[in-house]
């Protein structure tokens, strides 16, 4: 039996065909009633009348329910005006289940509602959307990478250091030891770098904060970028075809839902390298104009963020920053070694950090020293200081937070509906 599917309905166009699916809504007009099915790729009108079916069929419009599941079989026909642009004349309805009383109606739901119903909500036009994109911004991180010479190797989830400071870290009992939910995968992705040149990994990590913004989640998903040779500024021209590419990527493969949401595109149209750089101390002097009460010397809150970001156009890369705060493996500047040879990638419109990176110490007694500086265990990272013995070579990377890209492309509001289920400080569940 084949299979077929509504995003390819115009391949059936005055033919006869069986499209598999779930009831999104039902209404009558005298003598016709319309079902709008939609089976995940899309949406279509199906048009039911007493001349094409049976009485049995024609009165199912009093039986079915949204989200009960059928088949429905019918003539395709070009319809410009029927949502996916064909609609179905109906022949045979068969009914697999006749759906409960739903509980996601068209009026308002509040925001808690909504997330413990997380597993039904997301059957809901703008959910659908927003998921959709961020299938082509993961596909988009891969493509770029896989095209330009990557190699996609994995690191674990279960790690015995920290990477991103030991104050957020989740721990979980390891058979006679203790380990962590991994914050990053960066320190092995140096290890994979100086066997491959260029690698990168893919896959949640877990932050412990007890944050309750709309930019954070205790669980989200990075992509990580780490090359060998490469310095700051090599890091920083790959990070803005980088996300130049993920973005005209959803522009040109995700136009219907961009629409869905209501997105100004023209805002994403104008994402094109190159894109604005400046140091740390310029972005403190931008708060300080603006009339912040930015103390200088520490790390940009959500606000100074939204501050520095507002004054430019497209994503703005904030690099070399005061070595007290970026993590011990950040190498220093030749010529200042207060500052750090990091890079944060602020996306415009408010949405913040989508991007931190930069390029690693990639001395072996200067790496040694830092740990001890951090008050870390040094037993923890001799693999890790064995990289800096056996061909070690100036190298860098970043990495992409998934949720927060997803979030800035869609426009919407609120990190949480960028990820199927979403993990938070209260929730855990569904």
């Amino acid at each position: 039996m084949e299979n077929t599917y509504l995003s390819g309905i115009a391949d059936y166009e005055d033919q006869e065909a069986t499209f598999n699916g779930w009831v999104y809504n039902t209404r009558s007009v005298g003598k016709i009633w319309f079902l709008i099915l939609r089976d995940g790729t899309g949406m279509t009108q199906c048009v039911v009348t007493r001349d094409n079916t049976t009485d049995d069929i024609f009165n199912l419009e009093k039986t079915l329910t949204q989200e009960s599941s059928v088949s429905v079989t019918g003539v395709v026909k070009k319809e410009p005006r029927s949502v996916g642009g064909h609609e179905m004349l109906v022949k045979n309805i068969v009914v697999h289940q006749v759906a409960e009383k739903y509980p996601i109606t068209p009026k308002e739901h509040g925001t808690s509602f909504l997330m413990d119903h997380r597993h039904l909500w997301i059957r809901s036009k703008k959910q659908h959307a927003i998921l959709k994109i961020r299938h082509q911004v993961v596909k988009a991180c891969r493509n770029f990478l896989d095209n330009n010479g990557f190699i996609l190797i994995d690191a674990p989830i279960f790690t015995a250091n920290a990477c991103e400071g030991t104050s957020n870290l989740f721990a979980v009992d390891y058979f006679e030891r203790s380990a962590y939910l991994t914050q990053s995968g960066q320190l092995y992705s140096e290890a994979t770098a100086a066997s491959f040149g260029k690698v990168y990994c893919f896959g949640p990590t877990f932050r412990a904060e007890k944050s309750k913004t709309r930019r954070h989640l205790t669980e989200f998903w990075m992509v990580e970028p780490e090359m060998a040779y490469y310095n700051l500024d090599d890091n920083m021209n790959l990070a803005e075809q980088f996300v130049e590419y993920i973005v005209q990527s959803c522009l040109k493969y995700c136009q219907p839902e961009l629409k869905t949401l209501e997105r100004d595109i023209s805002k994403l149209e104008n994402i094109k390298v190159p894109f604005p750089r400046i140091t740390y101390d310029e972005a403190a002097k931008t708060l300080e104009d603006q009339g912040s009460d930015f103390a200088y010397g520490s790390d940009f809150g959500g606000t100074d963020e939204t501050i520095i970001s507002d004054q430019y156009d497209k994503p703005v890369m904030v690099h070399h920053w005061p070595a007290e705060v970026k993590a011990f493996y950040m190498k220093r500047d030749a010529e200042n070694d207060n500052l750090a040879l990091g890079l944060d990638m602020l996306a415009p419109e408010g949405y913040g950090e989508i991007i931190g990176g930069g390029q690693r110490e990639d001395d072996l007694a200067t790496l040694e020293s830092r740990i001890k500086e951090h008050d870390l265990d040094m037993k923890d990272f001799g693999w890790y200081l064995d990289l800096r013995k056996y061909g070690s070579v100036p190298h860098s990377g970043f990495g992409l937070g998934i949720e927060r890209t997803v979030a800035w492309i869609t426009g919407i509001k609120h990190i949480r509906e960028t990820i199927p289920f979403p993990r938070t400080i209260y929730r855990l569940d569904p």
